[in-house]
């Protein structure tokens, strides 16, 4: 609160003490302070100043009033005491001042009609009330009249009278019909502010007997109704019938002509009329003007403009309102009324009084003895309201005398005051438009320090956060207050701190040292109060995931997540809001910890989702934006303009863009004609766009939809359009694809792609088919046929090339003329066989051919390329036996030689060339021999060793199945195998090509040797197989042998050789079948030296090959190498074959001499000769041959 000041002088003028002055104490509205302290009377209810009974019911007359000790009450009347005790009809609320007068018993209002004012009254002073006018209401009725038929011409004003009786308050007006039904209003025919009705002219619409006035008297609850009124609208002739019939008895409107006019005003009259309004009501402006046609009128203010906020225009423009009209809307104002013949105005000046209302009304003072104060009553109005006094409810002054005060106009000045200087003082503002009345006590007080803050209050408060500690406080002289913190601190100063003059601690950003117990010490000279409050600071809410804005497709779910921290010892909720309001009470919203998920998402779920933690102490809230977007509606609206043979203009109105701009728009037709049900797209046009000029075709029954597409996606199509037939046209291109092949030697056959019928251009779609010899002088033959996709001409020459055009006519007329393309008659096998057939062969397994090339016009056809066949020749005793194999071998274009890959080595071939054209083969070359120089032999076909001593062992083998050659010896390697594997030193022995059969003596006893055996031909030494064995051990180890053929005869060491037996046929089979469909063909081993560079492997996307090598190069191990750590030596395979020179059985060179043949399925059946390989035996045969 303010700190005390005094006067230093008197004579320091009155606006200076005003401004030093502190305002007086404001006593708190605690009841237990109030139950306490002495107040002057307040009137705190009252009846209104202009009181208008029902004289139907008891008169209630209210005043209410509170202070301390309770005030008493008394009433004057008319300006005189009221004794009600005295009055057997006039009671008093217990406690209360308010008057209930009976007067439904006995007794009449207008008994009790005056003025009356309410006094409350104690031991600190009085309170007055308004006087309060008592006035019952009125309802009267009208007064008996003799109202005549009103007969007037078509076209001519009138007004029809109302004329209400006085009523209090003023009855509401309103014209109706015998039906009790509302008399339509318009331009034409109004009613005005005084209740009457208005016509502009009338109509013969307007004959009735029953336009009737009713009032309303809404405070009794009553309506009074006037005589009807008949009107009668006739016309000149029957006018005149009329006067001379009923001139006596009838009222009748003038002899005015029925002819247009211009306006006249019939409210208000003249050019001019005043208006005077108070300030803060409605004003209302009314003209209403005659003519025909019917005037409008039309308002300004001159010198200003209307304000538009305040400014409404009622009845048809008839009548302006100004609402809480000022000072500032004086003014002229003109009402303009205007019709086809001319205009009228009239100027009403306008004058804002004002009755008194409120500047600064005075307020209660509560004040210490010696203290100083004013009352202040500033008001206005116009005219400016007089100022007047009271002390008490006596005007001041003839009031007791008051040492303290001072009055200076509408300030009253209290120096040094004591408590007798209490009192009630009443300030009166008047002027002739009404007055104001306001109480204002002074109370003086003389109270020691009381505070009003309960003991021991908790406050808790955010951290970071300002914390209010409130200590409310009372006491007289105005006590001085103080803070501590704490059992023994010192006082808290405003450093750290703010003190407020109402005694709370202020702590700007509380942390969590400011957690603790504070004391508010409040102190006068009459004593001290103290009180002891909590502060504890708690952790802020905190939202640690916010929601996210989501754009979502309609139809689908969305989530927003919110997770929320807080402090453990408060409680949160946590509350979801759309747009700031509660969500929609539907099932599709569903809420948990942290998420709001909302399912089938509509567009009414799109706006501003909202997330709010709350505890007691503090609110947090996240917002994320919810857009529901989805593929646009279909356009509609479609419609056809500029409609030319050629081209139309498409028009439609969008469809809602469901909250994602519609990127483009996609034009579609239909050829009901020729494609019914089948959709093209015709163009696409921006998203801006709403038209599109299209081109069309001719001869298309045209039908067009609309699809609009955004972000999200494509519309559904819009409604077809209506269809729209192009006229008929010639075609404007040509077939396509056109070929000419023959399919017989004599014969040409022309195919083409025909026109679809959309491409037609009109109806009878025909082809102009022309052909003549490239090369000849012959004339076009032409054709012409139907819409078909062929034609054959016949009798050709063989293989002739022609020149074709193809060309589309209608009925309308032909197409372009289309260019030409070449052709060829039918072909036919070729007559000459290749000449002068070469070999020359390269190595044991390839051969080169050449040839010389067959002219060209023996050909008869185009060239394909050149056939190579080539086999094996077979001696008389094998060809019984078996067909002989041809291999055969196409050589693309026009090479003249090519390779022969995969031969067998030490063989005889033979071979021949034929041309190759579409048709097929010509004759075939006279045959050629040739014979293959020997190869390495295959591995020997079998090795078993039998006859096992404690010395020896014997070996004894097949032969190679394919020698390649004539064998000149075997070589057998050797070495033994000790108990730890490892290997011992290797043995080299060369036995004769005829042998079949050999022991090896001196061996060690009880021994494991592994042999290494391989066949040689001149060409070099062939692949190795390889077998073990152990020799038998003596007397003394019989029983190690016994439990070895023990162990060979157990039924788990059987089983497991049963099923190495099956893995092992299994794969015999496999390697059947691989030979079957192609087979490996030995060939020597890798001759890099002597390698054709025209040999390469075939690439599998032209049937070619890359470059010719073997795949393995094995020799036979030297003396003294060692074997594998497996000590088993693998065959060694070098077989080649055409698998290795293309795909499958048959393959090709191209003209290069690559592969790209293909191997003939002729086969003839030969002796079962050929390069099988033999795989070797592992080391579980050789034991199982030991055994």
């Amino acid at each position: 609160m303010p700190k005390k000041k005094r006067l230093s002088a008197g004579r320091v003028p009155l606006i200076l003490f005003l401004c030093q002055m502190v305002s007086a104490l404001e006593v708190p509205l605690d009841p237990k302070l109030l139950e306490d302290l002495v107040q002057p009377p307040t009137i705190t209810q009252q009846s209104p100043k202009d009181y208008i009974i029902d004289p139907r019911e008891n008169i209630v007359i209210q005043c209410e009033a509170k202070g301390k000790p309770p005030p008493s009450f008394s009433w004057t009347q008319n300006g005189t005491h009221f004794d009600t005790d005295k009055d057997p009809l006039v009671t008093m609320k217990p406690d209360s001042g308010t008057l209930i007068i009976n007067i439904m018993s006995e007794g009449k209002a207008e008994m009790y009609e005056g003025v009356y004012q309410c006094t409350a009254r104690n031991e600190r002073g009085a309170a007055i009330s308004n006087n309060i006018v008592i006035r019952p209401s009125r309802s009267p009725l009208w007064t008996k009249e003799k109202l005549e038929p009103i007969i007037l011409q078509n076209g001519q004003p009138l007004v029809l009278p109302c004329r209400p009786p006085v009523g209090l308050p003023p009855p509401i007006i309103f014209w109706m019909d015998n039906s009790f039904q509302r008399l339509p209003q318009s331009e034409r025919v109004s009613q005005g502010l005084n209740g009457d009705l208005y016509f502009s002219n009338v109509l013969p619409e307007d004959t009735r007997e029953d336009y009737i006035c009713y009032a309303r008297f809404n405070h009794t609850q009553t309506i009074q109704q006037k005589q009807p009124i008949s009107v009668k609208v006739i016309s000149v002739d029957e006018l005149n019938d009329t006067i001379a019939a009923n001139l006596s008895d009838t009222e009748f409107y003038g002899a005015k002509s029925n002819r247009e006019r211009p306006p006249t005003f019939l409210t208000p009259e003249g050019n001019t009329s005043n208006k005077e309004e108070l300030r803060g009501n409605i004003l209302s402006l009314e003209c209403i003007a005659e003519g025909l046609p019917t005037p409008v009128i039309y308002w300004i203010k001159e010198d200003g403009t209307l304000p538009s906020n305040r400014t409404f225009y009622r009845n048809f423009q008839k009548t302006l309102q100004i609402t809480q009209v000022s000072e500032a809307d004086s003014g002229n104002y003109q009402c303009i009324a205007k019709n086809a013949l001319g205009a009228i105005h009239h100027t009403i000046s306008v004058t804002v009084k004002a009755a008194p209302y409120w500047i600064m009304a005075p307020q209660n003072l509560v004040l210490s003895p010696g203290e100083d104060g004013a009352l202040i009553c500033r008001a206005n109005g116009n005219p400016k309201p007089r100022i007047s006094w009271l002390s008490n409810g006596v005007p001041i002054e003839i009031a007791p005398d008051d040492p303290s005060r001072k009055i200076d106009g509408d300030t009253i000045i209290f120096s040094n005051v004591q408590e007798r200087s209490s009192a009630v003082y009443q300030c009166n503002a008047s002027n002739e438009y009404g007055y104001l009345l306001a109480n204002a006590f002074v109370n003086v007080l003389a109270e020691p320090p009381r505070i009003l803050t309960s003991a021991s209050t908790l406050y808790q408060v955010i951290a970071d956060r300002p914390a209010l500690l409130d200590c409310v406080f009372f006491g007289s002289p105005l006590p001085t207050v103080e803070w501590f913190k704490g059992a023994e601190g010192g006082a808290l100063h405003e450093d750290i701190y703010v003190l407020h003059e109402n005694g709370t601690l202020g702590i700007p950003v509380a942390q969590k040292e400011s957690s603790g117990t504070y004391t508010c010490v409040a102190r006068n000279k009459l004593g001290m109060a103290k009180n002891e409050v909590n502060l504890e600071i708690k952790d802020p809410t905190r939202i640690i995931k916010q929601p996210e804005y989501a754009v979502v497709q309609r139809g689908s779910t969305v989530s927003f997540e919110c997770k929320v921290k807080h402090d453990h010892t408060l409680l949160a909720t946590v509350t979801w809001l759309k747009d700031n309001r509660e969500l929609p009470s539907d099932g599709r919203f569903t809420v948990d910890k942290d998420h709001l998920v909302v399912a089938d998402v509509g567009d009414n779920d799109g706006g501003t989702y909202t997330c709010v933690a709350n505890t007691t102490l503090d609110t947090v809230s996240a917002s994320a934006v919810l857009g529901v977007v989805d593929v646009p509606s279909p356009p509609f609206d479609l419609e056809l303009t500029d409609q030319l043979d050629k081209s139309v203009q498409l028009s439609w109105t969008p469809g809602d863009d469901n909250n994602r701009p519609i990127t483009k728009f996609i034009i579609e037709y239909e050829d009901a004609m020729h494609e019914a049900g089948l959709w093209h797209h015709q163009t696409e046009v921006p998203g801006t766009q709403t038209t599109a000029q299209l081109k069309l075709s001719p001869y298309v029954n045209y039908c067009f939809r609309v699809r609009a597409e955004n972000r999200v996606g494509k519309s559904l199509p819009s409604q077809p359009s209506e269809q729209y037939l192009t006229k008929a046209a010639e075609p404007d291109k040509n077939p396509t694809t056109v070929e000419g092949l023959g399919s017989e030697p004599d014969n040409l056959v022309i195919t083409w792609k025909p026109l679809n019928g959309f491409e037609s251009n009109g109806p009878g779609l025909q082809y102009k088919v022309s052909w003549r010899q490239k090369d000849g002088d012959d004339e076009w033959t032409s054709v012409v046929v139907a819409n078909v996709s062929k034609y054959i001409v016949s009798g050709t020459p063989t293989f002739v090339p022609y020149l074709i055009k193809v060309q589309a006519l209608n009925d309308v007329g032909f197409a372009p003329e289309p260019a030409a393309v070449m052709g060829h008659s039918g072909e036919d096998l070729p007559m000459v066989a290749p000449g002068n057939v070469r070999v020359n062969v390269l190595n044991s397994t390839l051969a080169e051919v050449h040839w010389d090339p067959v002219p060209l016009k023996s050909i008869r056809g185009h060239l394909q390329g050149y056939r190579i066949y080539y086999w094996k020749a077979q001696t008389s005793s094998k060809r019984n036996r078996r067909h002989i194999e041809k291999k055969i071998l196409t050589f693309q274009g026009s090479k003249t030689h090519g390779m022969l890959p995969g031969l067998e080595p030490f063989s005889h071939y033979m071979v021949n060339v034929r041309v190759v054209n579409g048709k097929g083969e010509g004759p075939a070359s006279p045959d050629r021999d040739f014979h293959t120089p020997e190869g390495v032999p295959s591995a020997p076909s079998a090795l078993k060793i039998v006859n096992p001593t404690l010395d020896s062992l014997t070996l004894e083998w097949d032969p190679p199945r394919h020698p390649n050659g004539i064998l000149t010896e075997y070589t057998l390697k050797y070495q033994p195998i000790n108990s730890t594997h490892e290997l011992g030193p290797l043995i080299d022995l060369k036995i004769p090509a005829n042998k079949t059969r050999w022991t090896l003596k001196n061996l060690n006893f009880s021994t494991r040797y592994k042999f290494y055996f391989y066949a040689q031909t001149s060409a070099g030494s062939g692949s190795q197989i390889t077998e073990e064995a152990v020799t038998t051990v003596d007397e003394g180890k019989m029983a190690m042998a016994s439990r070895q053929v023990d162990i060979a005869t157990q039924g788990w060491f059987i089983g497991l050789m049963c099923a190495v037996a099956l893995l092992i046929l299994i794969l015999l089979i496999v390697c059947f079948i691989r030979r079957n469909k192609g087979g490996k063909y030995p060939v020597k081993e890798k001759e890099d030296a002597h390698a054709d560079p025209e040999i390469q492997p075939m690439k599998e996307d032209d049937g070619t090959f890359g470059e010719y090598s073997d795949a393995e190069d094995h020799k036979p191990l030297k003396k003294g190498s060692r074997t594998p750590s497996d000590r088993t030596v693998k065959k060694e395979d070098s077989d080649d074959s055409l698998v290795d020179y293309g795909e499958g059985v048959n393959g090709q060179f191209n003209e290069d001499g690559s592969f790209i043949g293909q191997y003939s399925g002729k086969k003839e059946k030969e002796p079962a000769e050929g390069n099988e390989s033999s795989e070797a035996p592992s080391p579980v045969n050789a034991m199982n041959s030991f055994v």
